[in-house]
This record gives structure tokens, sequence and C-alpha cells, in this order.
């Protein structure tokens, strides 16, 4: 029987097609029957994606969303530091961009899973309102037809039962909440909560944590330093990293793990194994993207599939980035992969090409791509026409669905 790794050196039939973008026969093809679309994998975290994602569901219903559950800022540092879980913040997040916004949805509960209580309001009101909300007399809970009231207040239950005197609602998403509650009822498990609220709001895709475990990352510098959390790396809400990154590593709590100790789960690599186009979006390169390739068996996975793997930058700055060009964010995708594969495996069977905005990038950094890594750029009109540091969702849809 082979091992995993031998499957990577077993000899494939390769077909290739020339791809014109846009391809509007696929295009078509897709829009007439979303429930039939491409199975199209993003690596993700954050809101980067949000937008596209949104735009995406017109033309497939079966996309797949791993998400990092590492962030530790906002909301979801509070109930992390309340519950000892994991971030589920960007997880809501792409549920509702996800979520069918049309009547044969649920839009009375999509209301109350983006609901957020104030900011600037005294303790004692916000949880008096919470406490509305949880007699069901609130609004957005009236609203509600049984069965689904019950089914959500039974997981805002739990969270009333657990919380901390102190907690703070301030700012607080009430999706999260129902996460939260969701996650200790379910012996303390992300997957069937998310499970739950992907049919409460008909969620046309697929939105997973890449892992289901309550863990850190930090950063090595070049420097020598150690930074320690999602939100200190970032650079958006403190001051940006003073070096750039050499290595990223999860943690648990102040604790270094090992690589090898943060397993990919086998319902995750069934996602691999069945995408029709693999896509590593916008996004901060190593806080979104690349610590959802840090888990065992994600790159031998993504290796072991035989479909475009695809690199789609982001545009404008990211203050994790300093100094970066395209190739560079390239070769450090191709390094985190091949920690998982090996340093064998063919940079191709990692990534096939990347699609960049044609204004983004100069001639010089293309010649530095295929030099380097010998990886196509597709260059396209991709950016919105008054916000060139922001993705036209729908330019970058058709563009993917060309490939598929």
């Amino acid at each position: 029987m082979s091992s995993r790794g031998d499957i990577l050196n077993v000899p494939e039939l390769q077909i290739t097609r020339n791809v014109q973008f846009p391809d509007t026969l696929r295009i078509s093809r897709a829009t007439s029957l979303p429930s039939l679309g491409p199975r199209m994998l993003f690596f993700s975290g954050g809101s980067a994606l949000n937008d596209i994602a949104r735009r995406l569901k017109r033309y497939t219903h079966n996309s797949c969303h791993l998400i990092t559950p590492f962030d530790s800022g906002g909301s979801s540092q509070v109930l992390r530091e309340a519950f000892d879980m994991p971030a589920v913040g960007d997880l809501r997040s792409r549920l509702m961009a996800l979520a069918d916004e049309t009547d044969l949805g649920q839009p009375d509960i999509y209301r109350l899973f983006t609901y957020r209580f104030a900011t600037d309001a005294k303790p004692a009101a916000l949880r008096a309102e919470f406490a509305t909300v949880l007699s069901g007399q609130h609004e957005l809970m009236r609203a509600i037809s049984q069965p689904m009231r019950s089914l959500i207040l039974t997981q805002l239950r739990v969270f009333q039962n657990h919380r901390p005197e102190d907690f703070s609602f301030a700012g607080a998403s009430l999706g999260n909440l129902i996460l939260a509650g969701g996650y200790l009822a379910n012996d303390r498990a992300l997957e069937p909560v998310l499970f739950l609220m992907s049919k409460m709001v008909a969620v046309l895709g697929t939105v997973r944590a890449v892992v289901d475990k309550n863990l850190a990352i930090g950063a090595t510098l070049e420097d020598g330093s150690t930074v320690l959390g999602q939100r200190q790396i970032t650079g958006k809400e403190v001051p940006p990293i003073p070096a750039p990154i050499r290595e990223l590593f999860f943690a648990r709590g102040t604790k270094r793990l090992p690589r090898d100790k943060v397993v990919l789960p086998k319902r995750n690599r069934r996602l691999i194994e069945r995408a029709d186009l693999i896509c590593y979006p916008p996004g901060s390169l190593y806080t979104s993207v690349i610590a959802n390739l840090m888990p065992r068996e994600v790159g031998i996975s993504i290796a072991e599939r035989g479909v475009p793997k695809v690199y789609l930058p982001s545009l404008g700055t990211d203050p994790e980035c300093p100094g970066m060009d395209l190739s560079d964010r390239v070769g450090v995708l191709l390094g985190a992969l091949r920690a998982d594969t090996g340093g064998t495996c063919a940079n191709g069977a990692l990534m096939t090409a990347v699609i960049c905005d044609r204004a983004a990038v100069d001639a010089d950094e293309i010649k530095r791509l295929r030099k380097a890594h010998d990886i196509p750029c597709v260059c396209l009109d991709l950016a919105q026409k008054d916000r060139p540091d922001r993705y036209d969702p729908q330019k970058v849809c058709e563009a993917l669905l060309s490939l598929v």
C-alpha cells in the first residue's frame, strides 16, 4: 500500500486547455445552474474575501471556505478570553456572506445573526437589551418563527449560563454569542453549531474552521524577536511589525507547538480532495492565508489534487509584508506548503498560476516571478474603478470561473 508521500511521486495524466478570460460559456452555465456550480475551495480568514464570496453565490452554491479561527482582536477575543474557545467572528462573517438573502432564505434570522450591540451604551443598558433577546421579547427575536426561535434561544441560554458576570456586551455580535453558546452546548466543538447556523440562514456553500482548536498564532521576525497573537502581527490595530516575518507558528497560550501537533481534520481533507479549483485569496498574507496552510496534511492534500491552484494577491499595502514583492510573497506561500510536502514537491503541484490586477504589478515583477518559481502570472483588469485597492467581485468571480 502506498503512503501519502509516495502518492506525490506517481505520474499523472496532464491535460491542458487554452483559457479565455472571461469565458462567457462557463460563466453563463454557472449562472443558469448555481446549484451544480464548481467546488471552489478558499483558504481564507478575515473579511477581505466577503464581497467576492457574496457575489460568488450567484454562480455556485458549492464553494468551500476554510477559515482561520485564530483572531485575537475585537469581540471574538472577548469570547476567547471568557470561554477559552476558538475565534468565531470570521466564521460568522463568511456564513453571512454566503447566506441566501432572497425571500427563499431566512432574512429574519440573517438580521438577528448580523446584529451588533452598541459600542457606546452603558453596561447596564446592554445587559438589559440582551435580557430582552433571551426572553424572546426583542423585536429581532419576535420576528423569528418557531421552531427556529427555540433553537436559537437554546444556544443563547447556554451562553448565558456560562458567561462571566463582567462579560462586556459592547460591540458584541449577536451571531457570535449564538455560536459561542452552540460551541459550549456541543462539548466544545465548532462543527455542529456551524452546521446548524448554515441551515438556519440557508448558506449557499460550506464554511468550516480549518482546525477546531483554540490556538494562537505567533511569528518569529528576521531580527530574532517574537510576536504572539494575530492582532499583534497584522499591524492594523497596533503599529506594524518592526521586521519581516521569518516564520509563523502555532501556540497554545504562550507555549509554541510543534508543527506536526496540529493536523487538518479528515472532513476538511475531503473538501480539498473534491475541489475543482483551489484559491489562495486576498487577505493578510500570514495571518489570513498562510495560517490556514500550516496544519499537517494541508500541503500534501493540495499537491495530490490535479486542479487549478491560484494565488490572488491582495491589492494595496499589507503591513505583514514589509518590502516584499510578488515573487517574495509567492515564495513564502510555497514554503509554507512545502513544509508539509517536503522539498522535492514541484512548485506547479502547489500553485499553477497567479492572477493579478494589471495595474498592481509591473513587467519586472512578473519576470522575477517566472525566474524564481516558474509560475505564470495572468494580468487582468480586476480592481474597482474608483477603489484600486479593492477587487471588483464580479470580475474576480468571472476570472475564477473561467479556469474550471
